[in-house]
């Protein structure tokens, strides 16, 4: 089984969590679960929102009556002070530090792997956190509101996904909206720091939505648990619908879709690609900068006869790489050609599934999904073989 979750608008945590929750057999004792971790003066509550005439579910999660909001600004005068993680304006609220939100996660009554997968949410949360104020990680501390609310969101997500136990969780690109957030610090751009930290590598978008669509703690989330983002393929079986708490004139929520396992291996991802044109390099240059490329971890390099400015003769370098390798890969094409300029496109792709298997000695790669199936003879092993 395959989950899916499309985030045309985003996520947040109380967003993934409301849309897992209506995926549940049992929603009822899904709730009592976490209820019964007796998280400090927290309430947690799915409560059904209605969005552009669609119903869904809204987990509202508060600590002492208060729900965690973000707050978009709009250049207007008044401030709020606010942050995802670690600030929020009542000013008596208690602090944690990193080590006792570990503490608060070892102590939970949950599944090993429940933890573990919370731990590790956290971690990466509180790194994020740390990088953006340049603070070690055991100094960062946490308002209580901020915390726990992020922790009721991080664990039950945790525990949906324990109990859905999907093989695979795919994801769509991360729409992030646009303007700018009120924290406590000042006003920053969207996507706020820690959540641009923690989103690289992923395939995100702004758009014409004014606010922040994606929070810090939804971003942690997506890049523990999502394998692969891509394109949705397959049978769906169950839709979950997990609301947001702002109103737009677009559905505000996550959906979340069960696939069967009928087309899993109809497979599509996206990839970066980088292209430029040289028209003063060598053909032994190029040959080698395009060598190294691939020696450095390229998914694949090719080059293109093409004619450039006062019709002369060229080559387009075109490299197809990882999304999260596209940093690296943008620095070796300037260290290893003479460009000015690298051209970005990110790209979805149909791939077939693939597979290697010896016999009799000789690598065999079979490739299949879409309706084929075909074998390959590695031809440096075939040619190995019959010559020794």
């Amino acid at each position: 089984m395959t989950l899916h979750l499309e985030l045309n608008m985003g996520a947040a945590g109380d967003m993934l969590l409301g849309a897992l929750y209506e995926l549940l057999p049992d929603r009822d004792a899904f709730v009592e679960s976490l209820r019964a971790l007796n998280l400090p003066d927290v309430e947690i509550a799915p409560e059904q929102s209605v969005k552009c005439g669609v119903v869904g579910t809204h987990m509202r999660v508060t600590v002492r009556g208060d729900e965690e909001h973000s707050h978009d600004d709009h250049g207007h005068a008044h401030s709020h002070a606010h942050d995802h993680v670690h600030t929020h304006s009542h000013a008596s609220a208690k602090t944690y530090n990193y080590n006792e939100i570990l503490d608060l996660i070892a102590r939970l009554d949950v599944p090993q792997s429940v933890r573990d997968d919370a731990a590790a949410v956290y971690k990466s949360l509180g790194e994020a956190e740390s990088a953006v104020h340049g603070a070690p990680i055991e100094q960062v501390h946490f308002h209580e509101i901020g915390t726990l609310d992020a922790l009721a969101d991080i664990v039950g997500v945790s525990l949906a996904v324990h109990e859905l136990a999907p093989d695979e969780i795919t994801a769509t690109a991360v729409h992030v909206g646009s303007g700018n957030v009120r924290c406590a610090h000042g006003v920053v751009p969207i996507p706020a720091p820690a959540a641009a930290r923690l989103l690289a590598g992923i395939p995100i978008y702004g758009g014409d939505i004014k606010g922040e669509l994606c929070t810090p703690t939804g971003a942690a989330l997506l890049r523990h648990f999502v394998t692969r983002f891509g394109d949705m393929r397959g049978t769906v079986q169950h839709i979950g619908y997990g609301m947001g708490s702002k109103d737009f004139e677009r559905l505000n929520a996550v959906r979340a879709f069960v696939l069967d396992d009928a087309q899993t291996d109809e497979l599509r991802d996206t990839v970066t690609k980088l292209e430029c044109n040289l028209d003063d390099m060598t053909a032994e240059q190029i040959g080698f900068a395009a060598g190294e490329l691939m020696r450095l971890g390229a998914l694949d390099v090719f080059l293109t006869p093409i004619q450039m400015k006062k019709f002369r003769p060229a080559t387009m370098l075109s490299v197809l790489c990882k999304v999260e390798d596209e940093d690296a890969t943008i620095r070796r094409v300037f260290a290893l050609t003479a460009t000015l300029g690298v051209r970005i496109d990110r790209v979805n792709r149909a791939v077939l599934a693939r597979e290697i298997v010896v016999r009799d000695g000789v690598r065999v790669k079979i490739a299949r999904g879409y309706g084929v199936e075909r074998e390959k003879v590695e031809y440096d092993d075939w040619a190995t073989a019959i010559n020794s």
